[in-house]
This record gives structure tokens, sequence and C-alpha cells, in this order.
């Protein structure tokens, strides 16, 4: 990733204060340098039927063992670009083609497009034009934030199969095997936000960078809320797809040999 460009991307949208606020139009000639780069880029129009082809056309060429891999990459170099492939790869490797709104939808909790929906990825009829370079800033300081947005898992896919194939180190699996053990270490009423803290010193990370690893094993079927009693103690919370997960629902096994059976 070029230096310069992706200190362009980042300076736009971030000061040691916090979030700056957003340009009304992306222009100049540090602009240009970076979009030169592919870090950053001029408004899109694009449509939901468009997003979806695009994304079975780059997942056919994906496989799980490359995202999986680049997932555990991060985990040592903080590359955190590389996590979100996972979610992205996960939650729209099953997503049949199809149209808008195709498939009808009683109570649309992310979309009013039915397969969208199912699948749990937030999705509109049209994306008009829409600023990219927010959601490619926060996939490179935190590792992602919007997940589930279709427009995201298309953009996070995009770029990804352009980066270099990577292979997890001796390093990367042992902080693998570290998270499994914090994780079966939680107590039953524990919450996401108590594992994120359990997670802080096994993995080289800021707290944001650890609620989106978690967000990735979440949308990745990795931690799910199994069908037990909630022993949670309530409270607020920002998650999403691990929202609900309290410390007795542990792990997905299967999940873990799909996703990173060579390295166990």
């Amino acid at each position: 990733m070029d230096k310069k460009a992706k200190k362009v991307l980042l300076n736009t949208f971030w000061t040691a204060s916090g979030w700056k606020d957003r340009p009304d139009a992306f222009a100049g000639e540090d602009f240009n340098y970076a979009k030169d780069k592919g870090l950053m880029f001029d408004p899109i129009t694009i449509n939901h039927d468009q997003l979806v082809e695009r994304i079975q056309e780059l997942n056919s060429t994906m496989t799980k063992e490359r995202v999986a891999s680049a997932f555990l990459h991060s985990l040592s170099t903080k590359k955190v670009y590389l996590r979100s492939a996972l979610s992205s790869w996960a939650l729209t490797t099953k997503v049949p083609l199809h149209s808008y709104g195709e498939r009808s939808v009683i109570l649309p909790n992310y979309s009013r497009c039915g397969d969208c929906n199912f699948h749990s990825l937030m999705s509109e009829r049209e994306y008009v034009n829409v600023d990219l370079n927010v959601l490619n800033f926060e996939r490179i300081k935190w590792g992602g934030i919007r997940l589930n947005d279709l427009l995201y898992c298309w953009l996070d896919l995009e770029l990804f199969i352009k980066e270099e194939v990577v292979e997890p180190t001796a390093e990367d699996i042992a902080i693998l095997h570290k998270m499994t053990k914090v994780i079966q270490e939680c107590e039953d009423h524990e919450s996401a936000r108590s594992l994120e803290k359990r997670l802080k010193d096994i993995i080289p990370s800021s707290k944001n960078e650890r609620d989106v690893i978690m967000e990735v094993w979440g949308y990745a079927g990795l931690l799910v809320q199994r069908d037990t009693p909630r022993k949670l103690r309530g409270g607020y919370h920002d998650f999403n797809s691990v929202a609900g997960w309290q410390g007795d629902d542990g792990y997905s096994q299967e999940a873990l040999e799909y996703y990173f059976g060579a390295y166990l």
C-alpha cells in the first residue's frame, strides 16, 4: 500500500481529535495522487443488481482459504484492511444472483430486498453519487465498520482481490489459538464487551480494531448466539453481529475448522 496515498486518505477524515467534517467534494493534487494509487475514488453511481453481479464475479475467483489466511496474517502485522474480506466473503458467497425486491420480505431487518435481508445484508435499490472514500478510510483505519453493507462488501472484495496472496506466520497461528482459549475461558454470563477486554492482551490492536475482529467473526459464523437462555446482565452495547453473544455461546467449532482447519 502506498504510504503517501494512505496518509492522504486518513488525513482527509481524521485528526488526533477524531473525525473531521466530511468534504463536500474531493479534488486537488493529493486526492488525484491517492486516486491514482487506488485508495481514493470519485463518487460512484451504481445499483443493487450491478453490485450483486460483480460480487458474484469476484467470489468466483476467491476462496475461503485466501480470506482466512489474510485474516490470520493481519493479526500480528496489524494490516487491518485485510480482515473484513473474511466477513465480506462469508456474507455474500451464498447470495444468489437476484434483482432488488425479487424476493419479498415481510419484516425487513436489514433490507427491503428479500434475498439481501435473508443473508443479513443492508442494501438499497440505487446508490447515487455515493462516497466510497469514507468506506475505505474505515477499512484502512479500523478494518471496516459497515461490514454487512452490500456496498462495503463489494468495495472490500474489489480491493482485496488486488492484494498479494499472504500466508500467516507462526505468530499469527499462536494468536488464533490464544483467541480460542480466551473465548473458552469466558464466564457464561460475559458479554461481547467482556470478551473484547480479554482479547486486549493477546492481539496487538486498539479497542475499535478488536471490536471489528469480533464483528468479522460474528458475520462469518464463528461467534454466534446459540439457542440457549440468555444470561447477560443487560446494559449498553455497540455491537451488531455479536450483540447477543454471551460467554457460554463460545465459538463454532465447525466454522473454526471450516476457515482455519489447516492451522489448528
